[in-house]
Formats: C-alpha cells, structure tokens, sequence
C-alpha cells in the first residue's frame, strides 16, 4: 500500500504556536530532489476540538487566504481552548499561478477527492487532506469565491445533508459564519469535491463564496477575518459569543438556478447581483463579438428569486455558467 509522501515540518499537536510547511517532494527539470513546499501554521492551546481552516482550494480566489493570513499572525495558544490547522494556500502551485487548476498536472484540486498517495501533485494533496488532516477536525472552513470568471453576492454555505442531525450541525456553522447571505445548497456536481469527502467523514462543513472577479475587496475580506472568529467562538475553541450580523437565507433548490450561455459573445448583464427577478424575466444578453447589426441572444430567468452570482469577464464563450438565481427562505 502506497503511503502518501507529504510530510508536515511542524508538530500538528505539541502545545504552542508553529509557522512551517506540508513538504510534497516533486521532482522536475530545474529541481530533481525539489519540493512543493504549502505554508501551514498550527496553533495549539488547551484541551478542545480542532478547527481546520483552509483557502486557496482554488488559486484565482483570495479572500480565504488574506484572512488566514491574519488568523495566523494574530491567534495566540494561551487564547484558546483546542487546535486550530491553517492552510490558507491548499492547493498551492495554483495560488502562485493565480489559476484555478494546477499548472503542475493541470488538475482542480477541488474535483480530485478522495486523491491518491501515489498520483500526481493534486492527487497527492488531495489524499493527505482526505486521510491526515480531515480526520484531526471536528470542524471544516473552506474559503471560496468567484475567481476570475464569476462573482458571487457574499455568502456562507451549507450543504443539503441526508443524515438530520448532521445536516442541522453544518446550517448552525453555516449561520454562526455570520455572512451577508447564507446559502442552503444541492450540489449538481459534487463528485470529486473537498466538501463531499469532509461531509462523508461527519465533520462540520462551512464553505463559503465571497467575491469574485479575481481579486478580494475590503468588504470581503472583513466578513471573512469575522466569520472565521465566529466559527471558532460557535465551536467554544475561543472563548466568547459569536458577533451577530444580519444575513439573508438563500436556497437552491434545483439544477434551473443555475444558467448557462448558449451563445458566445460580448456579456450584456441586464439585471445586477442581488436584484430580485422574475421567472421570464430578461437577465443578460450575449451580443455578437465579430460582428455589428446582429441581434444578441437573449437570457431568461428559469425562475424567479435574487441574481445571487454571474459571469465575470466581459467576454462569454458557450456553455459557461452566466447567472445563478437564487430563492428566499429555507
């Protein structure tokens, strides 16, 4: 049996607070004996759970990982009662491409899972996180947001779970992150997925999507610093009550939220982010990039409720995912 070559240059359990790295050795032309090298901080205080933080799934997101980074300079051991693991670049070739996939294997880390111990560098990471890490936490925070080609109104999210109690667990998480928006989800495509194998584990599960466009705002990055305190406040590894903040609840409810370009072109959207619609309504228009006189092809709501994410770029090619609509309420 293979046993997966990623080895932490810290303790993941003495007391105290350590800054070091997951080492991946990765051999290539200009390093035969090189390493990828994650950053990694663990923090450890009294007795309590383990929170296990991570951002930079994706390498075109940035919220999660400027967050972590404060998280990691700031949060002191004699603060706390339990562990808290930090990983704010997960998949961390990509972070420094500033790409979704890896430019190593050309891989979405967040379609790799379970991994393998002896596949590619994805893969790798992937099985360290799924067999090592995951199973130390009592609680999971994955940060996400738009990257480059979305851009989503800022939400915590929590998934559509079959086991009760379990599923009431995580939408407590989800509503102690404290967004602006909090999202009850049905994965269409979760085969692969972070959020899946932790789930699949029974551990607390809060993802998030707070931006997009493939940058981070001020406003962005307070909701996520708050909602990461938040957690470890509802999770009693830091003392104190979790900040409230007003958020809206959203579902998804079906694969119609979701709309897809079938057209490519110049993206008009005719309705912003947060604007409620109406099933019918007139949301975006794809007009032709090589051409004038033509008429654009027009985008109707499948259903009615609030334009929760969008097409980025101002340029759309067939098939992307152009609107995601959203309902109120559970």
């Amino acid at each position: 049996m293979s046993v997966n070559p990623i080895t932490p240059t810290i303790s993941l359990t003495e007391a105290g607070k350590r800054h070091g790295f997951l080492r991946l050795p990765y051999s290539r032309n200009d390093s035969a004996w090189g390493s990828i090298m994650l950053p990694l901080t663990v923090v450890v205080g009294g007795a309590g759970p383990t929170a296990l933080y991570t951002g930079g799934n994706h390498g075109d997101e940035y919220e999660g990982p400027i967050a972590l980074q404060h998280l990691a300079a700031e949060l002191r051991p004699e603060d706390i009662s339990g562990r808290v693991i930090i990983v704010p670049y997960m998949n961390y070739p990509a972070f420094r491409a500033g790409t979704r996939v890896s430019p190593v294997d050309g891989m979405n880390l967040n379609r790799s899972f379970p991994g393998r111990p002896d596949g590619t560098a994805t893969q790798k990471i992937a099985d360290y996180f799924q067999n090592v890490l995951v199973p130390m936490a009592d609680l999971v925070l994955d940060y996400h947001s738009g990257g480059k080609t979305l851009d989503f109104l800022p939400f915590a999210c929590a998934h559509e779970l079959d086991d009760p109690a379990h599923h009431a667990a995580c939408i407590a998480a989800m509503e102690a992150f404290g967004a602006p928006y909090s999202l009850r989800l049905r994965e269409i495509d979760n085969v692969g997925m972070y959020d899946s194998a932790v789930e699949a584990q029974g551990r607390l599960f809060v993802t998030t999507e707070l931006g997009g466009g493939g940058t981070a705002t001020a406003k962005s990055v307070a909701i996520a610093r708050r909602g990461a305190l938040n957690l470890l406040r509802h999770i009693k590894i830091l003392p104190g009550e979790v900040e409230p903040a007003p958020s809206v609840t959203l579902s998804m409810p079906g694969d119609d939220c979701y709309h897809f370009a079938g057209a490519e072109g110049l993206f008009e959207p005719v309705r912003d982010m947060g604007d409620q619609v109406e099933k019918g309504d007139l949301i975006a228009r794809i007009w032709p990039s090589d051409r004038t006189g033509a008429a654009p092809a027009e985008q109707h709501a499948q259903r009615s409720g609030l334009i929760a994410a969008r097409h980025f770029p101002g340029l759309i090619q067939m098939g992307d995912c152009l609107a995601v609509i959203a309902e109120r309420g559970a």
